[in-house]
């Protein structure tokens, strides 16, 4: 009898110990595969131009940082803390106004009726599954004729409007601005836009920072439309100023310290970001996925 028992009791525990040893290996090699190249990175910004194409490249040897982070906002008249200005300027800016627009639009979504509402929201649908490399020309023969071709507006006005942001307002103006509350304040006199700025925006707070991460993130990777329509280098974002430096590091190998040095300090405002906004994140996508 007690054999019996120990024996059903000991082959439960092998597939529960196989599939948890599985699932282990499963995330260390996805925890390897994230971060080697965020390792390689961090060390490859250490070397000289002479160790970068050593097998030297992830060792502690031959420390160069400071002469990297040196020469990377000398090179070619301080060009980089221009192109980290203007990234700066395109993806804080343009999150923080996007994501405000997002989260109007979907509050009207959810907290108004009016004539075709749904199938707008169905355009609004379809609009998330179109590429945004799909919308690059058309963006820039509208820009060309309204003679923004080159300037600050071609890049800065088309990251304002994100069909997914609308989307995850509406999700987020379900969840979190209760109806109730709304007539409470009609019936206390306020009108719709007070109800709307005193009420209901303040308890989309944690949606309104989860879309700013989404639209932050977005732009700030953002390349091919600033490609298309920026041919002004002062204009350049960091993305598409690394690019310019990397194609002429095969002429110029000096430029292969700096591009590595450029590329991981453009990823430090995104870590950041993440850091300090973390608590309002995860509690805007809990506040979703239970929607």
């Amino acid at each position: 009898m007690s054999t019996s028992t120990a024996s059903r009791t000991a082959s439960p525990l092998r597939p529960r110990l196989l599939g948890r040893s599985v699932v282990n290996l499963v995330v260390g090699v996805s925890v390897l595969y994230t971060l080697l190249p965020v390792l390689w990175l961090v060390l490859a910004s250490t070397k000289n131009r002479d160790a970068l194409f050593s097998i030297n490249v992830l060792s502690l040897t031959d420390f160069s940082f400071v002469r990297n982070l040196t020469d990377l906002f000398a090179m070619d008249g301080g060009l980089y803390g221009r192109w980290y200005g203007n990234s700066l300027l395109y993806a804080v800016l343009g999150a923080a106004l996007g994501a405000l627009v997002s989260i109007a639009c979907g509050y009207a979504f959810d907290k108004y009726r009016f004539a075709h509402k749904e199938k707008l929201f169905g355009l609004v649908l379809a609009a998330v599954m179109v590429p945004q490399t799909v919308l690059a020309l058309p963006l820039y023969l509208m820009a060309s004729a309204a003679g923004l071709v080159n300037t600050f507006w071609a890049v800065f006005i088309p990251v304002l409007f994100n069909p997914f942001g609308v989307y995850l307002g509406r999700i987020f103006s379900q969840g979190y601005v209760p109806d109730e509350v709304l007539e409470a304040a009609r019936m206390d006199g306020a009108g719709e836009l007070a109800a709307y700025f005193r009420v209901a925006l303040r308890m989309l707070g944690p949606g309104l920072v989860t879309v700013f991460l989404f639209q932050l993130t977005a732009i700030w990777n953002n390349f091919f439309l600033p490609m298309v329509m920026l041919s002004d280098q002062d204009l350049y974002p960091v993305s598409l100023g690394l690019y310019s430096w990397n194609s002429s590091a095969s002429v110029s190998p000096e430029y292969y310290p700096v591009v590595i040095m450029g590329s991981l300090l453009a990823v430090v405002p995104l870590i950041l970001a993440f850091a300090l906004l973390q608590r309002f994140w995860r509690s805007g996508l809990t506040a979703g996925a239970v929607k």
